[in-house]
């Protein structure tokens, strides 16, 4: 059943090279790197189907003849359409141009960066969004730091040490709900977390949503092995 916060729509950023990956991304793209035997692209498209998305833009790049093949070899849960950036737009470049051809312009949408893994209710999140009345809203998550700290007490001395501890700070986890009104402000070549983010917040028109489900980007192949264990565990 739809209602008031569902979101059909959504873009999938998925043109960067993946260098950090290769080998890995030699012969495919960054989306299409297996985690636990499947592709991170396929585990994104049917979670979004999941939260009522019917409609999914790709903006290809790196190796785009790959991706859409791979995308068009078999039934898809939802409508998917693939445009290729020419030329590098940068990623808030990237998600003007791949939001312009959403199906519904008007409407609210859903927008992904392709090397993340993640599962928690997105439509919470659209409602998250709704009720602040939001221009976009960020998907905040606490990735684990990757050294041991120290921890001390009120007169320095050490008590104990915590192996890998969550980020005390917020960070941006690549996933946002956005309103229509995103795309006058985003930029046509560059990165939006430099331009149209900052601008927002100023404004008191950006939101962040805490995500509390599992979360890992996917950036070097430690990040594969370590992600592909968390999930058969």
């Amino acid at each position: 059943m739809v209602d008031g916060h569902t979101v059909r729509q959504a873009v999938i950023l998925a043109g960067g090279k993946g260098s950090r990956l290769r080998p890995l991304t030699d012969t495919v793209p960054k989306a299409m790197i297996e985690i636990a035997g499947r592709c991170i692209i396929d585990h994104q498209i049917e979670w979004l189907a999941q939260a009522g998305v019917t409609d999914v833009v790709v903006s290809a790049g790196h190796l785009h003849e790959v991706l859409t093949e791979h995308l068009e070899s078999g039934p898809q849960p939802v409508r998917v359409q693939t445009v290729v950036e020419e030329e590098p737009l940068g990623r808030g470049g990237g998600l003007k141009y791949a939001g312009k051809r959403l199906p519904e312009p008007g409407d609210n949408w859903y927008a992904l960066n392709a090397d993340i893994w993640t599962r928690f209710e997105l439509r919470e999140m659209a409602a998250y969004h709704i009720e602040r009345d939001a221009v976009a809203t960020i998907g905040l998550v606490r990735p684990r730091i990757p050294w041991g700290v120290v921890d001390l007490d009120e007169f320095g001395r050490v008590i104990d040490f915590v192996e890998a501890p969550p980020s005390p700070y917020p960070v941006n986890g690549g996933i946002y709900v956005f309103s229509s009104r995103i795309l006058d402000l985003l930029p046509d070549v560059g990165d939006h977390e430099r331009s149209t983010f900052p601008m927002l917040a100023k404004e008191r028109r950006l939101a962040g949503y805490p995500i509390e489900g599992y979360w890992r980007a996917i950036d070097t192949t430690k990040d594969v092995a370590e992600a592909s264990k968390e999930l058969n565990a």
